[in-house]
C-alpha cells in the first residue's frame, strides 16, 4: 500500500494487518528538485522496518514518486542541474536497494478532481471529476481567458456559478488546487495562474519533446543502476485548463518507450488514469507493453451520463473489465519466471479506495483511507486467486 509517512493516518502496522509485506512511499518532505540523500532515504527504510523483528517485515520497495521539476517539464535551460539532481537521487536509492521509481510528466497538476468527497448511495464517498464545475473553476474563479468548453456546458457553468454558495465555490477552488499527494499543499489561486502561463509557449510539441529528453538523459544512468523508471498516465486522460497531456493513449506511451528504447524506460499501468478514456483498451495495453510494466495501479473508473464526468467505481466494477486486465498481468508474470526474471512479480497496490465505515470520522488523504483500500484489496487478491488456479 502507499503510505506517506510519519504524518499518515494510515499507520504501518495497519500495512500489515492488510497483507502487505511493501510499502510505497516517497519523501514529500523534500522540495522538488533537490537531491535525495542516501541518509534521508535510509532514514525513512529504518521507519518502516522499526518493527520487523516483532512483527511481519515491511520494506520499502516503490518509489511514488520521485517529482520531475516544473523547469524539465518546460525545457528551461536550468533543467541540467535538475536532472543531474535528479540522476544523483536514482544512484542513492539503488545504493539503498531500491529499484522501482514512480514518476509523472502532468504539467503544474497531478491527478485532477473536482470533489474529493462525493457521497455514494451507500454513504460511503469517492473522488469525483465533473466537467461543468471545473469549467466554473476555469472560467468564473481561476478566469482564464482562453478558456472554452462549449456553449452547453459554459451556459451551465454559469448558472452553477451564479447560485453557489461561498462555501461551494471555496470547495470547488481547493479541490482543483490540490498539490502533490502527500505534500498537503494546495497552489494559491495567483500563484496557480502563473504557473499556467510559465506553459503559453510550451505546447503539447514541446512537452513532449521534453519528456523524451528527459528519458533520454536519465535513462542510461537507471540503467546502468539497474532502475526501472516507469511514468504514471495522465489523471484525467485529456487537456485540461490549457495544459496538454502526453502519456494518455497508446500512442503516446509507445512513443515515449521508444524515445529510450529500454526496460529501464517504463510504465506503470494506471487502469483507472488511463480507463477514463473509452479510447484505451487495457487488456491489449498490458500485451502491447507487457515487458515494460514494472508497476500496477488496479482501480476503476466509471464514466456518467455526460462521458466527460467520471468517479472512483468499486475497483471490480465501473468500466474497468478487471477480469482480463489481471489475466493479461499474470500471463506476464508467468512469462518472466519462465525467463528467470529478476522482476518476474510486478508490485501493485489497490488505489484510491472509497471512505467508508470508520474512516468516515477520520482525516485522511484523498482516496488513501485504510479501509476502503482493504476492501479493493481483497477483492483483487480473490479476483487474482482464481486466475492463478484458471491458468495454472
Amino acid at each position: 500500500m502507499r503510505w506517506f509517512g510519519p504524518h499518515d493516518p494510515v499507520a504501518l502496522n495497519d500495512i500489515r494487518q492488510a497483507g502487505c509485506t511493501t510499502v510505497v512511499t516517497a519523501l514529500h518532505q523534500i522540495p522538488v528538485g533537490e537531491i535525495w540523500t542516501v541518509e534521508k532515504i535510509q532514514e525513512r527504510q529504518n521507519l518502516i522496518e522499526k518493527d520487523n523483528a516483532h512483527f511481519i517485515p515491511l520494506k520499502w520497495e516503490v518509489v511514488e514518486s520521485l517529482p520531475v521539476h516544473e523547469d524539465i517539464k518546460k525545457g528551461r535551460h536550468t533543467r541540467e542541474r535538475y536532472i543531474e539532481n535528479y540522476t544523483a537521487s536514482l544512484e542513492n536509492l539503488a545504493k539503498c536497494g531500491i529499484k522501482t521509481v514512480c514518476y509523472n510528466f502532468m504539467p503544474v497538476l497531478d491527478w485532477s478532481r473536482t470533489d474529493v468527497n462525493y457521497e455514494l448511495p451507500d454513504g460511503s464517498r469517492t473522488l469525483r471529476f465533473d466537467v461543468v464545475d471545473f469549467a466554473l473553476f476555469d472560467l468564473f474563479i481561476l478566469k482564464r481567458k482562453d478558456a472554452h468548453y462549449g456553449e452547453s456546458i459554459e451556459v451551465e457553468a454559469r448558472k452553477r456559478w451564479e447560485k453557489a454558495s461561498p462555501s461551494e465555490l471555496k470547495r470547488i477552488k481547493d479541490t482543483v488546487l490540490l498539490g502533490l499527494p502527500g505534500s498537503g499543499e494546495k497552489y494559491e489561486l495567483d500563484e496557480f495562474a502563473r504557473a499556467l502561463g510559465e506553459y503559453k509557449d510550451v505546447g503539447d510539441k514541446g512537452l513532449r519533446e521534453n519528456l523524451y529528453y528527459f528519458v533520454q538523459k536519465v535513462g542510461p544512468a537507471a540503467e546502468s543502476l539497474g532502475i526501472n523508471m516507469c511514468i504514471h498516465p495522465d489523471d484525467p486522460p485529456r487537456p485540461l485548463l490549457g495544459l496538454p497531456r502526453v502519456v494518455s493513449k497508446a500512442e503516446d506511451i509507445h512513443t515515449l518507450l521508444e524515445a529510450y528504447p529500454s526496460r529501464a524506460n517504463g510504465l506503470t499501468l494506471c487502469t483507472g488514469s488511463l480507463g477514463v478514456s473509452p479510447e484505451n483498451d487495457l487488456p491489449a495495453m498490458v500485451s502491447s507493453f507487457a515487458d515494460r510494466i514494472h508497476f500496477l495501479h488496479l482501480r476503476s473508473t466509471k464514466r456518467e451520463e455526460n462521458p466527460l464526468n467520471f468517479k472512483e467505481s468499486n475497483h471490480l466494477e465501473g468500466d474497468i473489465d478487471m477480469y482480463r486486465i489481471v489475466k493479461a498481468i499474470k500471463k506476464e508474470e508467468q512469462r518472466r519466471k519462465r525467463a528467470g526474471m529478476v522482476d518476474a512479480e510486478i508490485p501493485m497496490r489497490p488505489d484510491h479506495g472509497f471512505q467508508m465505515l470508520d474512516d468516515l470520522s477520520k482525516i485522511t488523504y484523498p482516496g488513501y483511507s485504510a479501509i476502503g483500500r482493504l476492501k479493493g484489496l481483497a477483492e483483487l487478491r480473490g479476483l487474482e486467486y482464481a486466475i492463478e488456479r484458471e491458468i495454472a
